[in-house]
């Protein structure tokens, strides 16, 4: 029979599991604007970007989420990376090939791309 300590072990060791398995401690983040004018502006298909290069192995140490409203319609979809020790990071007007760009330049190079951040 399991002790109350061998409960809390057990319950721990499968907390930590779940936060290393979805990348929590990641010392890059990825937000894609995700609220329903940024999805109709396309920003579906820029996070399946990123997804797709996290499934390959092209990114790692890479927090992948979405974010809600901006308030940004005209610079929609959005993109907003962060890392520690770096300001953040927020490009706007991004689709399938820029947010490729960001993942090649940006996440896997370490090169910012000023041309497409928004304030």
């Amino acid at each position: 029979m399991a002790t109350p300590l061998d409960v809390i072990r057990k319950k721990r060791a499968e907390a930590v599991g779940r936060i290393v398995s979805k990348n929590f401690l990641a010392t890059k983040r990825v937000y894609v604007g995700m609220a329903t004018c940024e999805i109709a502006a396309g920003s579906d298909e820029v996070m399946e970007v990123f997804q797709e290069a996290l499934r390959k192995g092209r990114l790692s140490d890479v927090y992948l989420s979405q974010k809600g409203c901006a308030g940004r319609c005209n610079l929609e979809p959005t993109v907003e990376v962060v890392e520690v020790g770096k300001n953040p990071v927020r490009y706007g007007k991004i689709n399938k090939v820029r947010a490729q760009q960001i993942v090649e330049q940006h996440l896997r190079n370490g090169e910012v791309i000023s041309e497409w951040i928004i304030d």
